[in-house]
């Protein structure tokens, strides 16, 4: 059909199915807009409808004029326009798919918006006034590369009989000017084929829908592509490049919407989440390539609570409540921690994997890129964090990012926000991922630490700041010790599952089968060592099911646990006695946050809308033993990296050294130092450490040996 008898059309639609939006639009009450879903358009016209998917640019074009015309009968001049949206599953493509057939017709794609550029405006429709004659010509602009100018003037030409050259003035004031925006869209990362590289597009965004995208959001752009002419060396190609102009479009709302569950699959869930045994299994679906002893048993499990998370929420006062739960492992080279992050990333939906050898502060959060559209301004490109959004980032090589770089990670942690000003541009972008982090130790190999020793000073030999200890919710320190039982069944597993492979280059070459082909509708599968574990294709529809569709809220019997846990341990080091002058906080408030997460993460793994005391005891039980583990009596440590020990050992000290300078005449030798420190629980190494600190900061000095003063 041609656009003819369109105006007729959308008149009757309008007038019929949209009155209600019309006087909204007439009394200035809604923005001169009307959002149209496909499937409206199809029940009331269905030929219509497909006519506006293959002719949308003059269907479109005639449905904005005759909506104008309606509100100008109605006395309002308005220049309204329809937004197109919710198109049928048969005009979805995959970006990388788009070619010569899709040209001039109406798409959908699933995206990520990567680059958004700044606001200008352009010429809709063009006046201009010949100088000769001062005749006023139209010229409506449909190219947004150049600006289309009258070649001759029609009053000249009828004057003189002929036509005439002449010179025409743009008259910016009664011309038609749009708000223009450029934003790069890239296909989504799962859908990017084996070894390729993302497919990207430049849309050209106007109107209404400007500075409506950011970096890092996924959305469906109902798109028209359109080509323009390649130009080299000032001259034009027989090479098209596509752009796309964007119709409508709409935001993601529901997290993972990638996948698709049937109702088959979706009984399937239900019925594995009835097991007894539900948190063993998903504990050894979790790189069952990798053998676990000792340890890795736990933190296998507290990987597995992880990739559910807790639920984040939104208090009355505009704060947000994180439900992302975020992990260290520290660990000596060679125990699988890189396999791990690798599998994680991969598991989950929306994972990323970063090494922090190779990665920036701009490659974690967003760069401002110059010249993105050829416009030589700023624009934003998102990182790892912003491109995550509801997912997993595992940054592998933790401890290699510079300083300056980390610091881009703080906010991430904990209000799931990144604040950008850089470039003239300042954005808040969402990074609401959970953190999977590994570090390695600065010497190769961790020390030894003692029975009464904290995880904190292996923590200080990886060279991270203490403050960002504190951001994580467990930390997890795995050894490589030699021990003669499980070094022989570690080697046992290894050879099991280098054997188990198919070699790459026969799979490359369509010599053998893909190990990973045909397992696409299995639930289950079996380990190198014979153990059962979930298929990662139903363990990923699993996952995006609960956290799609499950939102615990905490029972009164696995709050009274947290609190009975909380308070017992507040109280446990709550005596000034215990530790000299300084008191030591087992627990804080952010440990509760933690807890509360755990809690919810295991109700949300077993698809219970309301977490009960079960859930409690399992976070309970992780927390205490990583805790144990990691032998941290005093929060603070995590905070500051100093422990209470060592913070009241300086406090006693210089309290000692003061007091008998006040008695000596300003001098205390080393003996009655030992012997007064010693009876308020002070060794004498430790007293020998503040000592020597205090001198290299220049606050004592020694007159003459084993006699201290103070310096001021």
């Amino acid at each position: 059909m041609a656009a003819h008898d369109s105006s007729a059309r959308w008149r009757t639609f309008l007038t019929e199915a949209k009155e209600d939006d019309i006087v909204m639009l007439v009394s200035k009450q809604a923005p001169p807009c009307i959002e149209i879903p496909f499937h409206e358009l199809q029940g009331f016209d269905p030929e219509f409808a497909d006519d506006v998917l293959e002719h949308p640019r003059q269907i479109l074009n005639r449905g904005c004029q005759t909506l104008s015309e309606i509100c100008r009968e109605r006395g309002e001049e308005i220049d309204a326009v329809l937004r197109v949206g919710e198109l049928p599953r048969d005009s979805r493509r995959s970006l990388r798919d788009i070619g010569a057939a899709d040209i001039e017709r109406l798409r959908s794609v699933d995206v990520i918006v990567t680059k958004i550029s700044e606001l200008k405006p352009r010429l809709h429709r063009a006046v201009f006034t010949c100088e000769v004659c001062d005749k006023i010509i139209e010229v409506e602009q449909e190219n947004e590369r150049e600006l289309i100018e009258p070649l001759q003037c029609p009053g000249c030409e009828k004057s003189a009989g002929r036509s005439r050259e002449t010179r025409f003035t743009l008259v910016i004031n009664i011309s038609k000017m749009v708000n223009n925006q450029w934003i790069e869209i890239q296909e989504l990362p799962e859908n990017v084929p084996s070894g390729a590289q993302p497919t990207r597009g430049s849309v050209l965004v106007e109107g209404d829908k400007v500075n409506r995208h950011l970096p890092g959001e996924r959305i469906v752009a109902n798109v028209m592509p359109v080509v323009r002419s390649e130009i080299r060396r000032n001259r034009k190609t027989p090479m098209f490049d596509i752009i796309y102009h964007l119709v409508s479009s709409e935001h993601e709302n529901t997290p993972f919407t990638e996948f698709k569950i049937s109702e088959e699959e979706r009984e399937q869930i239900l019925e594995i989440s009835r097991r007894e045994d539900l948190l063993r299994l998903m504990q050894q679906s979790i790189a069952p390539s990798v053998f676990a002893t000792g340890v890795m048993h736990y933190v296998k499990r507290s990987l597995a609570l992880q990739l559910f998370g807790g639920v984040s929420r939104i208090n009355p006062d505009r704060t947000r409540s994180r439900g992302e739960i975020h992990v260290l492992l520290m660990g000596d080279p060679g125990v699988a921690k890189s396999q791990v992050l690798d599998y994680m990333s991969k598991l989950s939906p929306r994972g990323k994997l970063a090494s922090g050898g190779g990665v920036s502060r701009a490659g974690l959060t967003a760069a401002a890129v110059r010249d993105a559209f050829g416009d030589g301004r700023f624009a934003l490109e998102a990182g790892i964090l912003p491109l995550s959004d509801r997912g997993l980032a595992a940054i592998d090589e933790f401890d290699k990012i510079n300083e300056e770089d980390r610091r881009a990670i703080h906010p991430a942690m904990e209000q799931g926000m990144i604040h950008i000003s850089k470039g003239g541009i300042t954005a808040t972008l969402p990074a609401r991922c959970a953190i999977l982090a590994a570090a390695n130790p600065k010497d190769g190999r961790f020390s030894k630490r003692g029975p009464n020793q904290s995880v904190i000073r292996s923590y200080n030999e990886t060279g991270l700041p203490p403050p960002l200890a504190s951001r994580f919710d467990i930390i997890w320190m795995i050894r490589d010790e030699i021990r003669v039982e499980d070094d022989e069944r570690i080697a046992r597993h290894i050879l099991a599952v280098r054997t188990q492979g198919v070699s790459e280059t026969k799979v490359d070459e369509s010599l053998d089968l893909n190990p990973m082909e045909g397992r696409e509708d299995q639930i289950f599968a079996t380990g190198a060592d014979g153990t059962e574990h979930l298929t990662i294709e139903f363990l990923r529809k699993f996952i995006a099911y609960a956290k799609r569709n499950i939102h615990p809220d905490l029972s009164e019997d696995a709050r009274a646990l947290i609190l009975e846990y909380y308070t017992d341990e507040r109280q446990s080091f709550g005596r000034e006695d215990q530790m000299g002058e300084s008191e030591v906080i087992p627990i804080t408030a952010r440990a509760l946050e933690a807890l509360i997460r755990l809690t919810e993460a295991h109700a949300k793994m077993h698809l219970r809308e309301i977490a009960t005391a079960d859930d409690a005891k399992v976070a309970l039980a992780v927390f205490r033993h990583w805790r144990e583990e990691s032998g941290i009596e005093d929060e603070s440590e995590l905070y500051s990296g100093v422990s209470a020990r060592v913070r009241s050992a300086n406090a006693v000290v210089r309290q000692v050294i003061r007091d008998i300078c006040a008695e000596r005449d300003g001098i205390a030798h080393l003996t009655e130092i030992y012997n007064r420190a010693a009876s308020r629980n002070v060794p004498d190494t430790n007293v020998d450490e503040v000592l020597s600190r205090m001198r290299m900061s220049g606050e004592l000095f020694s007159p003459r040996n084993d006699e201290y003063s103070f310096a001021r």
